[in-house]
């Protein structure tokens, strides 16, 4: 198929070419045949649309023979500038079938991605954090306009998150997760209550603009709720009295120009850190990494120290480099 660019290149050539046969029949019946610029222009215009109303004056011969090159010329014209446009919406549409065709077929294989519910500010700025780290997640939404403006490199589906039917086509059950991020809390309530009916152990996590929705969205099965509006003020206080702790955290949580992370591994049954206490792990020494807490049976322990056993299970918040962390994961997870 011809890239847009070249199709619009062609057409912009066609309509100038028409335009100067239309220029030069309506300066050419001026002089040939003393008529005046308008009936001219009329002569031009009934002969390139072939309508037959007849000639607009008697013709001399010399008129007649320009009428014919006015007639070859801008029907020829014509006729390719209705092709061109033609073919261009049809490969619009065709790309834009067998796009949504390759993009039905991904994701219905798609495993342990995430499913977001909304393709609003929120939702995009999920999908920019998710697609940075490379995780898989499909993004949907009832108004396709929307989607303009998400990359175009995300999946995405035009549907209801609400219903049954639009969350299996999702693959809500191979799903490891899911966001409820719509404009309204009802929404998302329903959105939450759907979702947890067909995939009890999914994590889910909803947004919450009124402070009374939180609640009602955990009773209906949110593992976790977020207000981006108390999120907002509380940062902003925070950024006047603790500007530093603000700065440190960017930098580790956002990467903002610090080789320089927060993340957390799960220690496998098969890693050699099973078993082992913290101090004699070698995790700081050979990775430089700092374990911050311990998670185990739903339980944080901050600032473990070097006594405290890893046991397979636990999930390890840890900040380090970039390269020290992969290291770490590589032994959480048994791989090296």
């Amino acid at each position: 198929m011809a890239s847009p660019f070249r199709l619009l290149r062609s057409l912009r050539f066609l309509g100038a070419a028409l335009s100067a046969v239309i220029a030069i029949g309506t300066v050419g019946y001026h002089f040939l045949e003393g008529w005046s610029y308008f009936d001219g222009f009329y002569m031009v215009v009934t002969t390139l649309t072939t309508v037959g109303y007849g000639e607009v004056h008697p013709l001399s011969f010399q008129g007649r023979v320009f009428t014919i090159f006015v007639l070859i010329s801008g029907v020829t014209l014509v006729l390719l500038t209705i092709g061109g446009l033609t073919h261009a919406l049809l490969e619009s549409e065709l790309q834009s079938f067998f796009g949504r065709r390759r993009m039905d077929r991904q994701i219905s294989h798609l495993s342990g991605h995430y499913i977001l519910c909304g393709a609003g500010r929120v939702g995009r700025s999920v999908a920019r954090e998710l697609a940075s780290k490379g995780a898989a997640f499909v993004v949907i939404d009832q108004n396709e306009a929307k989607f303009a403006q998400c990359d175009p490199g995300w999946l995405t589906m035009n549907g209801d998150a609400t219903k049954e039917e639009t969350l299996r086509l999702a693959r809500i059950d191979t799903a490891g997760g899911l966001v409820a991020a719509a404009t309204t809390d009802a929404t998302n309530l329903y959105v939450v209550l759907t979702a947890r009916t067909l995939n009890p152990k999914l994590r889910i996590i909803a947004r919450a603009s009124e402070e009374d929705a939180a609640k009602h969205l955990r009773t209906a099965g949110a593992d976790s709720v977020v207000s981006p509006y108390h999120f907002a003020g509380q940062r902003i206080a925070y950024t006047f009295l603790r500007p530093n702790v603000i700065n440190f955290l960017d930098s580790a949580t956002i990467n903002l120009g610090m080789d320089l992370e927060i993340d957390e591994f799960n220690v496998s049954a098969s890693s050699r850190l099973a078993g082992q206490a913290l101090g004699t792990s070698g995790i700081r020494q050979q990775s430089g990494v700092i374990i911050l807490a311990i998670k185990r049976d739903g339980k944080m322990h901050f600032n473990p120290s070097p006594e405290d056993c890893l046991e397979a299970g636990d999930s390890l918040i840890a900040m380090g480099h970039t390269d020290g962390l992969k290291m770490l994961g590589q032994n959480a997870a048994g791989v090296a």
